[in-house]
């Protein structure tokens, strides 16, 4: 329910992983292997010289400045447009209100239900159970419509299928408080968080 692309995130991070952990290896080689520092020295200078002449052959004409360094400036200026972009996308899809129905033909006036009113709701109602070690709720906008993404992280040994259950009859709760049926996306997510978790048994 949230517009944030998460698949290109993790293929940034990935990359970035990488990259940072290739620098580190190479500091490493470089601070503890003489052969490494001394072909470095020898790689490093050959791609001086290179790019020395490289910017002599490509002057711009009456200028000593070459026009490599405009093309640089433009890619960066393109970087930062991508990145800018990227940022925007992140946590996309959030929504303010539950319930907004406006002055119609039959009903007149506005009734708004704010989406903490929901998410308040639901993690009180959740609040203080033993079978669970964290509950997250918010509020989603989805093609126009708002919704719920509720976040639970069960205990070892807590039946996914009953908690499912209990959570969906707190959620049609939720619709006749509201006078609206709410699309709920549940996710019953496991890991760390509930492996280590202060153990409590389950009644």
């Amino acid at each position: 329910m949230n517009g944030t692309p998460h698949v290109l995130n993790r293929i940034l991070v990935g990359i970035l992983g990488l990259l940072m952990t290739a620098a580190g290896a190479l500091l490493v080689l470089l601070a503890s292997v003489p052969s490494v520092a001394q072909w470095w020295h020898g790689w490093s200078s050959d791609v001086y010289q290179r790019a020395a002449y490289l910017a002599e052959q490509t002057r711009i004409p009456g200028r000593q400045e070459s026009w490599l360094w405009v093309a640089a400036a433009a890619v960066m200026v393109i970087l930062i447009v991508l990145m800018v972009s990227w940022l925007a996308q992140q946590g996309k899809g959030r929504a303010n209100l539950i319930v907004a129905d406006y002055e119609d033909e039959t009903t007149p006036g506005e009734v708004q239900i704010g989406g903490g009113v929901a998410e308040q709701a639901l993690k009180a109602a959740l609040a203080g159970r033993a079978d669970l070690a964290a509950v997250f709720v918010a509020t989603y906008e989805v093609q126009g419509q708002p919704g719920l993404r509720v976040r639970v992280h069960p205990r070892q040994g807590v039946s996914p299928q009953i908690l499912a259950a209990e959570i969906s009859g707190l959620v049609e709760a939720l619709d006749i408080v509201v006078g609206r049926r709410t699309p709920v996306l549940l996710h019953i997510a496991g890991g760390a968080r509930a492996r280590f978790s202060k153990a409590e048994r389950v009644h």
